[in-house]
C-alpha cells in the first residue's frame, strides 16, 4: 500500500467513529438535499438557479412589504378619481397579502362616454413611479412586470360578487390567499371586478397615506403650472395685487361645479333613492352660495372646473356677485391644454388646479371633490389643524360643499373625517361633512 493511499482511508476509519465528522456528513447531505429541491426555472442552467435562489432571498424586504411576491390586478377604469381609489384598494389588498403590487393599467378615458377612445394608459404615464415606492416605502409597494422571474408561477383570485359576496367572506378569502400553499406562488392574479368595486376593509387614514404618495408626472404637473400661472395673470390684470395676511398675493377660488347634463341625470336619482335634497345643485345655487362665502378677498377669480361640452345651459359665466371674477377654460385661454390630451390627463390637470387653490368649493358626492377636500384635510392636519379649529376660524386651505347649506347662505365648511373606518363616504357621497 502506498503511503499516500493511507492517510485518506485513515481519515475515514476515524469519521465513522466520530460524532463531529457523523453531523459534518449529516449537514453536507441536508446541504445536497435542499439544493435538488429548489424550484426549476425553464431557461436557466444550475449556475444561474443558484443565483436566481440568491436574488429571491436578497429580494426579501426588510421593511415588511416582499419584493418577490406579488398581486395582479384587473385594468382600473372610470374616472379619475375612481381609478385612484382603485388604485389604493389594490395597494392595501397587496399589502394585507404582504405582497408588491405590479403596477397597474389605468384607462385614459371614460369607457361609457369614449368607447371608441377607450385605452389603456400605465400607472407611470400618470404617476411617478419612483416617488410613489419612496413616499409609501415601509407602506405599500409597486413593481415591475419585468421583475418577476417565473412568469407560470400565477394562482388566480377569483372575486365573488352578488348580494351574497359579503365583506366576511371577502376578508376570509384574503386571509386564506396569505398562507398556505396559496402563499408559495410568485403572482397572485385577482380575476374579476374593477378594484373600486371590491369591498373596503380599511380606514380612511390608510387611503390618504396612499393618496399622498400619488404624485403627478412631471409633464402633467408642467400644464396644471401653466393653467395656475393664467389664473394668477388674469387676477393680477382684472383686480391688481390683493393684501392677504400670510397668503398668497394673488387668490383664487376654485369651484367643481356638476351641473353637467349626466351628472343631474345621476344626482336625481340618488336623491329619489337617499330621500334627500341635498345632493344637486342648480348653477344658480351654487353661484349664490360661493357668493356668500365670507371672508373672501375680493375681487377675485373664480375658476370654473366644469365639462363645458356637457351643459345644457352654456352661460356659467353669468350672475355672479361683483367682485367675483368667473373662468373657464375658454375665457380663461387654456382650452388648447387640455384639448391635446385623453379624459384622464383632462381630469389630473384640474384635480391639480382645484387642489392648488386658496379656496375650493365643491359638490359632497362627487368623489373628484370628496378626495380634494380630504387631500386639502390632510393638508391642515400636517399643519397642526384639528377638525374644530377648522370648522371655527379661516385657516389656510379651506374647503366647502355647495351642495349643503351653511352659514350666512353660504356652503357648508368641509373637512374630511380622517377617523371614518372605511372609505365609502368619500367614494359614494355623503352630507356629514364633518364641520
Amino acid at each position: 500500500m502506498e503511503p499516500r493511499d493511507f492517510k485518506p482511508r485513515r481519515l475515514w476509519g476515524y469519521c465513522r467513529s466520530s460524532i463531529t465528522c457523523k453531523c459534518l456528513a449529516l449537514g453536507v447531505l441536508a446541504l445536497v438535499v435542499s439544493s435538488l429541491s429548489l424550484p426549476c426555472f425553464s431557461g436557466y442552467d444550475s449556475n444561474k438557479n443558484n443565483l436566481i435562489w440568491f436574488r429571491i432571498n436578497s429580494r426579501s424586504s426588510s421593511n415588511g412589504i416582499r419584493k418577490d411576491k406579488f398581486l395582479e390586478v384587473p385594468q382600473i377604469v372610470w374616472g379619475l378619481n375612481n381609478q385612484k381609489i382603485a388604485v389604493a384598494r389594490a395597494c392595501l389588498t397587496a399589502r394585507m397579502l404582504n405582497r408588491t403590487l405590479l403596477m397597474p393599467s389605468l384607462s385614459a378615458s371614460l369607457f361609457y362616454k369614449e368607447i371608441n377612445q377607450l385605452e389603456p394608459i400605465w400607472f407611470d404615464e400618470v404617476f411617478q413611479f419612483e416617488t410613489f415606492n419612496s413616499y409609501c416605502s415601509g407602506f405599500v409597494q409597486l413593481g415591475r412586470y419585468s421583475e418577476l422571474l417565473n412568469r407560470t408561477s400565477v394562482v388566480e383570485l377569483h372575486k365573488g360578487s352578488g348580494r351574497k359576496w359579503t365583506a366576511e367572506r371577502d376578508l376570509n378569502q384574503l386571509r386564506q390567499f396569505s398562507e398556505g400553499w396559496y402563499d408559495e406562488y410568485e403572482v397572485v392574479r385577482v380575476v374579476g371586478k374593477n378594484p373600486f368595486l371590491w369591498h373596503d376593509h380599511w380606514p380612511v387614514k390608510d387611503y390618504a397615506k396612499i393618496f399622498g404618495c400619488l404624485v403627478l408626472v412631471d409633464e402633467i404637473k408642467r400644464e396644471a403650472d401653466k393653467v395656475i400661472s393664467r389664473i394668477m395673470e388674469v387676477g393680477h390684470k382684472t383686480g391688481g395685487k390683493q393684501e392677504s395676511s400670510g397668503l398668497q398675493p394673488t387668490q383664487y377660488v376654485a369651484v367643481h361645479m356638476r351641473i353637467e347634463k349626466d351628472w343631474m341625470i345621476h344626482c336625481k336619482k340618488m336623491e329619489l333613492r337617499s330621500n334627500t335634497s341635498q345632493i344637486c345643485s342648480s348653477k344658480e345655487e351654487i353661484i349664490n352660495r360661493v357668493g356668500n362665502i365670507a371672508g373672501l378677498i375680493k375681487p377675485t377669480v373664480v375658476y370654473l372646473a366644469v365639462a363645458e361640452s356637457l351643459l345644457e345651459d352654456g352661460k356659467v359665466l353669468d350672475g355672479w356677485k361683483e367682485g367675483l371674477l368667473p373662468f373657464e377654460k375658454t375665457k380663461l385661454g387654456v382650452s388648447g391644454i387640455y384639448d391635446k390630451y385623453p379624459y384622464l390627463i383632462k381630469s389630473a390637470i384640474d384635480y391639480e388646479v382645484c387642489l392648488r387653490a386658496n379656496v375650493f368649493v365643491g359638490n359632497s358626492f362627487s368623489t373628484f371633490s370628496s378626495l380634494i377636500a380630504l387631500e386639502r384635510t390632510q393638508k391642515m392636519i400636517d399643519m397642526g389643524v384639528t377638525t374644530s379649529t377648522s370648522c371655527n376660524v379661516d385657516v389656510r386651505w379651506p374647503s366647502y360643499a355647495y351642495n349643503i347649506l351653511g352659514d350666512n347662505g353660504g356652503p357648508q365648511r368641509w373637512m374630511t373625517k380622517m377617523s371614518d373606518t372605511s372609505l365609502r363616504a368619500i367614494s359614494y357621497g355623503s352630507n356629514n361633512i364633518s364641520c
